[in-house]
């Protein structure tokens, strides 16, 4: 279990998250709350609705993808956005809230996602009102690129550990 769990809301003041419905991620049935781990954090400090693709080196990533995907970046993770959406990621803040992990089972490792099927109470609140101040101090590469869709795919197609969220509100493919 993951020592500590997050959710990233643009909404202030939630005392308590219910289940909700799930899409079926990951195979994830049913109401549940979302979480993520600390070490995948930063893939949810965007505006909620901001498609974006994240990826790092995992234990089982090849030489050759971390090469061509991460290129020369000294930075842990790389966090994609378009370009579009910049002015929204300078203009939105957000609340951090930490989660007990208590009622929280592992979703999916590689993306760090958890899921509780019981209503958690948040043990306190982080407001982040800098968005890339905040990737930044994460070990993370921040790319802005016109389009996400060949990234995304090339990225699908390899070792490299990722999660792609929101991509139902990217650009249309080229």
């Amino acid at each position: 279990m993951a020592a500590r769990l997050y959710h990233a809301s643009d909404g202030p003041g939630v005392e308590r998250f219910d289940p909700r419905p799930s899409s079926g991620a990951m195979g994830v049935l049913g109401e549940v709350v979302w979480a993520v781990d600390e070490e995948h954090l930063q893939n949810y400090l965007l505006p909620r609705e901001c498609p974006r693709v994240a990826f790092y080196a995992g234990p089982g990533s090849t030489p050759d993808d971390v090469a061509r995907l991460m290129g020369q970046s000294a930075a842990r993770f790389v966090v994609a956005v378009e370009s579009r959406w910049l002015p929204e990621i300078r203009r939105q803040r957000l609340y951090v809230y930490e989660l007990p992990s208590a009622t929280f089972t592992l979703a999916d490792a590689g993306a760090g996602y958890y899921v509780s099927r019981e209503p958690v109470v948040p043990l306190g609140v982080m407001v982040v009102e800098d968005l890339l101040e905040a990737l930044i101090a994460r070990d993370v590469e921040l790319r802005v690129m016109p389009s996400l869709w060949k990234l995304r795919d090339a990225v699908v197609a390899s070792t490299l550990q990722f999660s792609c969220i929101r991509m139902r509100n990217a650009q249309p493919r080229p």
